[in-house]
């Protein structure tokens, strides 16, 4: 692919993923579009061996964009990530087509495997902002993981995942991620307990104060059984 389709294709997904971009010269302002061209050079170079000149290349890049993309990481194409700012990529992170990352995430390592570290993003996966994903595993296909969850093991294709550590809490999700951007509305059967309980709750305190105004009234009528 030539230079120029490739960044009419780069700014197709901006556009897409994006409501906010309301022309194309606005997309070349944008962090995401400016620091993956700059990983796709510096990818180049590191698999000619080239590594100082990979590192300085994608080491600027962080200082411009706040993106840090290590370029021996394999990227697909489509990668789409939002404002940016924090995200990290480690150096055998594997991600397939259409994956939208937001700010704050963490695609690394725990620092204690070596060769494949990093985690690998199957097609059309959206990690929700400040989600940390952390280890050599998979996140299976058309997967969503919610904002501020860390996932620490493998996910089948088509799941949501939320919570610390990150729980599987829906399992063959119909919508593909990179049509459905909602990171916020998504199940949290640990909330949904704690509702129940909270309601619980509240029924039990209105009988407690029930019986207690039965109690008083008997008392006050004289009625009150001391053997009782």
């Amino acid at each position: 692919m030539g230079i120029i389709s490739y960044i009419k294709e780069e700014i197709q997904v901006v556009k897409e993923r994006d409501p906010s971009i309301k022309s194309n010269m606005e997309v070349f302002l944008y962090p995401s579009f400016r620091v993956i061209l700059r990983y796709r050079l510096a990818h180049k170079l590191y698999l000619k061996k080239h590594y100082f000149l990979a590192r300085w290349i994608s080491q600027r890049a962080v200082r411009k964009t706040g993106i840090e993309i290590h370029p021996g990481a394999t990227i697909g194409k489509g990668l789409f990530i939002d404002h940016g700012s924090g995200v990290i990529i480690g150096e055998t992170t594997i991600i397939g087509d259409n994956v939208t990352l937001y700010q704050g995430v963490t695609l690394g390592g725990t620092g204690k495997e070596k060769g494949k570290r990093h985690p690998t993003l199957q097609d059309n996966v959206m990690v929700s902002a400040g989600a940390k994903i952390l280890g050599s595993f998979t996140i299976g296909e058309n997967s969503k993981i919610g904002a501020g969850s860390v996932v620490l093991e493998e996910v089948p294709p088509n799941c949501t995942v939320v919570g610390v550590p990150g729980r599987i809490v829906r399992m063959g999700n119909k919508k593909v991620p990179r049509t459905d951007m909602d990171q916020v509305h998504l199940p949290d059967p640990v909330l949904d307990d704690i509702r129940k309980l909270q309601e619980e709750n509240i029924r039990l305190n209105r009988e407690l104060k029930r019986l207690v105004k039965e109690i008083r009234c008997v008392e006050e009528r004289g009625e009150y059984d001391e053997d009782l």
